[in-house]
């Protein structure tokens, strides 16, 4: 699984996943088990895990796959951060977080990421598109 992604020096792990909405369990369980390997706090992985399940569902929902009908979910080190990102083919819009009414049913998904994550960010591409946010490493 480990890969090296042109560009992406921090990468320690990336994998190509189905353009599907159960890429998200997948993604989840993969990340888990990396970051207990590493012995990481529970807390730390639970939030990674929604981090990576957000940034999965906002790509199925709102972008198209990769040319080859995947998406790449990736995640590594970088100085005293993990960084985590989801690349698809790209949208006609940008990612943003917006604000939805206690009622609302969907929209929250960037929101929540940017309310555990130090950061995130869009990266836009010809051909893709690239989500990533950042944790703290403690």
């Amino acid at each position: 699984m480990d890969a090296d992604v042109p560009g992406q020096a921090w990468v320690s792990v990336a994998i190509a996943l189905p353009f599907t909405a159960s890429s998200a369990g997948v993604a989840r369980h993969e990340l888990e088990a990396w970051l207990h390997s590493s012995g990481s706090p529970v807390e730390f992985i639970e939030d990674c895990r929604l981090i990576v399940s957000e940034l999965v569902g906002n790509a199925i929902r709102h972008a198209t796959p990769l040319a080859d009908g995947t998406m790449l979910v990736a995640w590594g080190r970088a100085e005293q951060t993990l960084d985590i990102s989801v690349t698809d083919g790209g949208s006609p819009t940008v990612p943003q977080r917006i604000d939805v009414g206690l009622s609302d049913l969907a929209g929250r998904g960037l929101k929540i990421v940017e309310s555990i994550s130090t950061r995130w960010w869009h990266e836009p591409g010809r051909s893709r598109s690239t989500v990533h946010a950042t944790l703290p490493l403690d």
